[in-house]
């Protein structure tokens, strides 16, 4: 019987997988990826690895779940030491409790390395704290993002006005859920960040309120995932944003102030 391990490879910078998830990589037989896992972090495996891309990417044809985890269970009664390399945090959107369910029924022993979510590696390069003293004391992972055999949803958790929320997968459904925010007496001021392919070369970073975002089209964007935060705790992220992108005749003294 094999190993399976199952591994955080991080938001999107190869070297930000933990030394420990790292060193697993290069020891496995058989690596299986997501598809945002990076090509040059792939190139770390063992030379002598199987890599099989399993990725799934919103809106494109992807691997099904049920055959991923067949696949898992076969490749541990072959190989001994077998690698499932995930995007971010196995245990955060990563549906790893099916693919775990799956192995343990089939006698096979597993292991979880973390990774860094992309919520926290967006506060990272933003330097702005998702949890502030006086303004932010909790912070929420969230996700509109259903099943195929589940009915589509915009009751996301909405909390109270200092509560900063993360939504993840929420770009295609951010029309419906941000006008139910509102609805539900979230106040329309409240800062919001579009962040896009966090911790890689092109990542890019959009401001804007809770109101604007029912109007946002995601055509604006770039192809890569995208991340929401919302919250005062983002405020003056927000404001520092606003005025990188402003042309040097738009900034007005005011403005430093309010950024400082």
């Amino acid at each position: 019987m094999g190993r399976v391990v199952l591994i955080g490879a991080g938001p999107g910078a190869e070297d930000l997988i933990t030394v420990r998830g790292l060193k697993l990589l290069m020891q496995a037989d058989c690596v299986f990826h997501d598809a945002l896992v990076s090509p040059s972090l792939l190139s770390e495996a063992h030379p002598d690895a199987k890599l099989v891309a399993v990725g799934k990417r919103c809106g494109q044809k992807s691997t099904a779940q049920h055959f991923i985890n067949k696949q898992l269970v076969e490749a541990a009664e072959q190989y001994k030491l077998v690698v499932r390399l995930k995007g971010g945090d196995p245990m955060v959107f990563g549906r790893a409790d099916e693919e775990i369910t799956a192995l343990k029924a089939a006698g096979h022993q597993v292991e979880v390395v973390p990774g860094v979510t992309a919520a926290l590696a967006a506060a990272s390069s933003l330097q702005a704290s998702l949890t502030l003293r006086g303004v932010a004391r909790s912070l929420t992972l969230t996700t509109p993002s259903v099943g195929s055999d589940e009915t589509p949803s915009t009751d996301l958790f909405t909390g109270t006005e200092n509560d900063t929320v993360a939504v993840y997968m929420g770009l295609r459904q951010a029309g419906p859920w941000a006008a139910a925010l509102l609805e539900k007496g979230r106040n329309a001021s409240t800062p919001v960040i579009l962040c896009e392919s966090v911790s890689l070369p092109a990542e890019k970073f959009t401001p804007l309120n809770l109101g604007q975002l029912p109007l946002f089209s995601a055509e604006q964007l770039t192809d890569g995932p995208c991340l929401i935060l919302i919250g005062k705790a983002l405020s003056k992220a927000c404001t520092e944003l606003n005025l990188r992108q402003q042309k040097p005749e738009e900034i007005t003294l005011s403005d430093f102030f309010r950024a400082a």
